[in-house]
């Protein structure tokens, strides 16, 4: 077994090349994982700025053909051709995958550093792939590790602690041209139009409420406001409502659907908004835009993007370096741990060659011969002898020592049944 990452992120790639990556994104791993025997799990994590496949490969031999699989499945979805697939993912194997999903799940790989939604879009990856039927033991157990090391990295650091989110930054950002007095926006009379009932919709309006927004009315172009609206107790916008008229009567539009097609044109907006005085702030955190980006050069209108966050988020923080510390700890241990469970079959089959062996023996005395006292002698006796080997064949197994791991697994080879027969008075 060999774990894969393939990667694409905001780092390399612009954020319309990850949108055409992502179409159809989640049946990728169902394909991948049917369609192959080399991959035995797929667990695919697809966000507004990255886009990973985490594979459970039989062999190391095997992982080019997993890569070319991945390649034509994605390229068959994108319309990139299976070479330009291939180049943009880039491959992580075996550590280097698992340090890097911490890293991401800790928040250090986002465009916000310490951002805490992917720490939730990782855990809901795995429960994806569980319900799709592509996880693994070594997939669950390396998503549940990174989700730990999340929390380890937030406990120990405070990063995330103060709501730093590609949401939060966003906002921020908008608070600039949104209407001020003395100095500061009034988050409280600021009307607001939420675009969407994802998750990151979830986010945004958590954000809202938490700056004191109390005007918020929920439109979404699939028609799920109501149930959103209701549950997060905000008003919707009825089904077919005139999102353009509800815009004209907005502070701030906050848009992140990710429907196919803009739900926001220049030509639409700029008509409804002609002649009017009333500045107009539009978020656009949807991959793939919800807003035509030429709004931006309507006047009175500002436009938020994924792209201006990336422009301006911090790229540092005091804690960064502790936390870089806990993530590759939380890595080592993880491999360590996965090296030990890989190894330990043959450790365990010698051991039950003997104690099974032993326990055989026993049965097989005839009654006059059984010894209960003498029983327990033998086995405290042979699992004593057992305990020394194993321990160091386990040792061997974390740290990757496989010479030391050799002469354990010989040195618990030559261990004997023992000899159950009375001794002749």
């Amino acid at each position: 077994m060999v774990l894969l990452s393939l990667v694409a992120s905001h780092h390399s790639l612009d954020l319309t090349v990850l949108e055409r990556l992502q179409s159809d994104v989640h049946a990728v791993g169902r394909e991948l994982v049917a369609a192959t025997n080399a991959v035995t799990g797929a667990v695919v994590l697809a966000t507004c700025n990255r886009f990973e496949l985490y594979l459970d490969v039989d062999d190391t031999v095997h992982t080019p053909r997993a890569r070319h699989a991945v390649a034509q499945a994605v390229a068959s979805r994108s319309g990139y051709s299976v070479d330009d697939v291939a180049e943009q993912l880039h491959p992580l194997v075996g550590a280097d995958a698992s340090e890097h999903l911490f890293a991401v799940a800790a928040g250090l790989d986002s465009m916000v550093v310490g951002e805490r939604e992917i720490a939730g879009q990782v855990r809901r990856a795995l429960t994806t792939a569980r319900r799709d039927g592509t996880t693994t033991s070594t997939l669950e157990a390396l998503f549940q590790a990174a989700s730990r090391a999340s929390r380890a990295v937030e406990k120990s650091t405070g990063l995330g602690s103060t709501g730093r989110s590609v949401v939060g930054v966003a906002l921020d950002l908008a608070a600039r041209t949104l209407p001020q007095a003395d100095g500061e926006v009034d988050w409280s009379a600021v009307r607001c139009v939420l675009v969407g009932t994802g998750s990151y919709a979830g986010a945004s309006l958590a954000a809202l409420k938490a700056r004191g927004v109390r005007d918020v009315r929920v439109f979404s172009p699939s028609g799920r406001a109501a149930p959103f609206a209701s549950a997060r107790g905000v008003r919707a916008l009825p089904a077919g409502a005139d999102l353009l008229a509800e815009v004209a009567r907005t502070d701030l539009v906050v848009a992140c659907s990710g429907a196919a097609g803009a739900v926001l044109g220049v030509e639409a907006l700029a008509a409804v908004r002609r002649g009017s005085p009333q500045p107009l702030t539009v978020v656009d955190l949807a991959l793939r835009h919800d807003v035509d980006p030429d709004v931006r050069t309507l006047p009175g209108v500002a436009l938020v993007t994924l792209q201006s966050v990336a422009e301006h988020a911090p790229a540092e923080h005091a804690a960064l370096g502790h936390a870089r510390e806990v993530v590759l700890k939380a890595a080592e241990d993880f491999e360590a741990d996965r090296r030990v469970r890989e190894w330990d079959p043959a450790v365990l089959a010698e051991r039950t060659r003997v104690l099974g062996g032993l326990e055989a023996a026993l049965d097989a005395l005839p009654p006059s011969d059984r010894d209960e006292t003498r029983a327990r002698s033998l086995r405290r006796r042979t699992r004593s002898l057992l305990h020394g080997p194993t321990v160091a064949a386990r040792a061997a197994a974390r740290v990757g020592d496989a010479a030391g791991y050799a002469r354990a697994l010989a040195e618990l080879a030559a261990i004997e049944v023992p000899d159950v027969a009375p001794t002749p008075p």
